[in-house]
């Protein structure tokens, strides 16, 4: 049975309302459409209550709050656990809804009434909220991404650097971020340990050349449709699907958008080695680039390839295994 949209219509309501709530720290400003109601509660388990028993009165069928870090996730957790259905949208996909309706302002309540009329136009899907556990891993795997980029900011500084003391100073840092990064790698690999899931997921990934425990816990933590999607919705997520950009008769060139940045540059890295070390990737790679392919176009197709591949793994719960001939 699919989840409930939402509560029942209270008695006297003319139509169903669409939510949209605008998640900072501290508060939640909801915005209903179409009958432009609105409310203002604290971002705490008091507030989350008086923002179900809102939607129930006023018949919400769906509701829309765009992905804030941690921010959004209990007051997602605690809707979808009474019975609604909550759509987290990209925020760069709502801003790009917001300028093409003409909404060029942005403040609480114009950010809320925004995404509910995105829900009321564009319907988007429902998003069931992450287990606890994976929550934690998304934290400790973004905040392990965090440390790196910050990592190679110093390792920069350090490059362009005639300064002695500020050389010190900057390679302190750079250790300090190393203990951290190594602590961080310990927590996830104790945290997927001891998730038979988890455990089960990493297993598989890991079984695939070219693919390590870093970007495997990548794939676990900012891919959790892995295994639930088409071959072309996987690819889109990461943001290795092709596009097309035609107009009459003009054809033009193929080009990836959009995606998941962050996973992306861990998945080019994976491939870079499944190049050199997994004998189906090192085909397809050898294969395009024999046909006059720049070296970056049939890396990503072996990007793409590699997260196709996980997908199907994943999806039939089986290991890889080298092809036969």
């Amino acid at each position: 049975m699919s989840r409930m949209q939402g509560k029942a219509l209270p008695k006297g309501a003319q139509a169903p309302n669409y939510a949209g709530i605008d998640v900072c720290k501290d508060w939640l400003d909801a915005k209903l459409r179409p009958s432009d109601k609105a409310m203002r509660v604290a971002n705490d388990a008091s507030g989350h209550k008086r923002l179900s028993r809102f939607m129930a009165d006023n018949g919400v069928v769906l509701i829309v709050m765009e992905a804030t870090g941690k921010y959004h996730r209990a007051a997602q957790r605690s809707l979808y656990a009474n019975g609604f259905a909550v759509a987290v949208v990209n925020p760069k996909r709502a801003r790009s809804f917001a300028e093409s309706i003409g909404a060029l302002a942005k403040t609480d309540e114009v950010d809320a009434s925004v995404l509910a009329m995105m829900g009321e136009t564009l319907r988007p899907d429902a998003t069931p909220p992450a287990s606890k556990t994976l929550g934690k891993m998304q934290e400790l795997v973004r905040a392990r991404q965090a440390a790196l980029a910050d990592r190679t900011a110093m390792q920069n500084r350090m490059g362009e650097s005639t300064c002695d003391a500020v050389r010190e100073s900057l390679n302190a840092v750079i250790e300090a971020i190393n203990s951290a990064v190594a602590k961080l790698d310990a927590e996830i690999a104790k945290l997927i340990a001891g998730d038979g899931g988890l455990s089960r997921r990493m297993e598989i990934l890991v079984s695939i050349p070219g693919v390590g425990p870093v970007t495997a816990a990548s794939l676990i933590a900012d891919l959790p449709e892995l295994g639930e999607c088409d071959d072309k919705a996987i690819a889109a997520l990461v943001g290795v699907a092709p596009f097309a950009a035609d107009s009459g008769d003009f054809r033009g060139q193929r080009r990836i958008r959009g995606g998941r940045s962050a996973l992306r540059s861990t998945v080019y890295m994976a491939a870079v080695a499944a190049a050199r070390s997994n004998p189906d990737m090192k085909r397809v790679y050898e294969r395009l680039k024999a046909a006059g392919k720049a070296s970056k176009v049939a890396l990503t197709a072996v990007m793409r390839k590699l997260v196709i591949l996980a997908n199907a793994l994943v999806k039939t719960d089986r290991k890889w295994t080298p092809r036969t001939a």
